[in-house]
């Protein structure tokens, strides 16, 4: 296998997560509600898939448990900033630090343990394809699921009622609630799923990128997955781009590392978070010369029923 495909296959398996994660963020954001938590998400998603996965052996289990886990924490989030209406961003930062000491308190007594990642299941016929085919189409269940995943919040958010009102919640809230909508009912219903994704993209490390525990697991791939979100403009097909361009950061960082390229490690690992900002800054610099405004109108803003702004 050429050194280009190992490349590609390793850039899906690194951008998974980043996928999960940042559909569950656009889910949450296009209903007008930032998630700066995913950091923490994501390492309670890794935590206890881990944990279910030790006692169980069962992958449905652990990654169902992942994203049940990670939902009740994201309620939180929802109470605090819908019901008690909080500031989404200090709420989303205390979710990090809550996740970082959660999964560093009870992960000290998993070191050493391992779990059987995630098997390979080749499409037959496609996974035969040059490049593309190891790529895309030898890939473990999550990174189909992901996929799946993908079109399905596209179409939820684009094609259907309920993503109408989530996307409408994003832009008006007021003219929403003035229609009969529940706004707080949608919030939380995007926030709560957008959260449950988030998890289980953290679920993915232990279960098929790193089989056994380490502290920090995530390694701050949430906050890559929160600049991915404006990076794909809110919208879950460009996410898959844009996970995938991440993706192939980190999967060049490693083998880099790995052909003992003299370069410094510190170096390589900060390429990744290097490239979050360049990108960050060159959307903003295009939207703002072509005028354009992707971002959820209400995105951030607290709601009042029955107040006029």
């Amino acid at each position: 296998m050429d050194f280009f495909t190992q490349i590609l296959i390793a850039a899906v398996g690194m951008g998974t997560p980043l996928l999960f994660a940042t559909i569950g963020g656009v889910i949450s954001e296009r209903a007008g509600v930032i998630n700066l938590g995913m950091e923490g998400l994501m390492l309670v998603g890794a935590l206890v898939a881990f944990v279910v996965m030790l006692k169980t052996g069962s992958y449905f289990y652990a990654v169902s448990a992942a994203a049940i886990s990670s939902g009740v924490v994201s309620m939180i989030h929802g109470v605090v900033c819908l019901m008690l209406r909080a500031s989404q961003i200090a709420s989303g930062l205390a979710l990090t630090f809550f996740g970082t000491g959660l999964s560093g308190l009870f992960g000290d007594k998993l070191m050493g343990e391992t779990v059987e990642p995630l098997n390979r299941i080749p499409v037959p016929g496609l996974s035969s394809i040059p490049i593309l085919g190891p790529a895309l189409f030898n890939q473990d269940v999550l990174v189909y699921f992901s996929l799946l995943c993908v079109g399905l919040s596209w179409w939820m958010l684009f094609k259907t009622r309920l993503g109408l009102n989530i996307r409408s919640i994003g832009e008006a809230p007021e003219v929403c609630d003035s229609l009969g909508i529940s706004v707080l009912s949608y919030r939380f219903f995007a926030v709560v799923g957008g959260g449950m994704l988030i998890g289980i993209g953290g679920a993915y490390f232990p279960l098929a990128l790193t089989p056994f525990w380490v502290d920090g697991i995530t390694a701050g791939r949430g906050w890559i997955a929160v600049a991915l979100v404006i990076f794909a403009f809110w919208d879950p097909l460009k996410a898959l781009g844009g996970a995938y361009l991440f993706g192939l950061a980190l999967a060049l960082e490693l083998r880099l590392q790995i052909l003992g390229i003299d370069m410094s490690p510190y170096f390589l690992k900060m390429l990744p978070y290097v490239l979050t900002i360049l990108v960050l800054t060159l959307v903003t610099i295009r939207n703002n010369r072509l005028g354009i405004q992707v971002m959820p109108a209400a995105l951030g803003n607290v709601f009042f029923r029955g107040e006029k702004h």
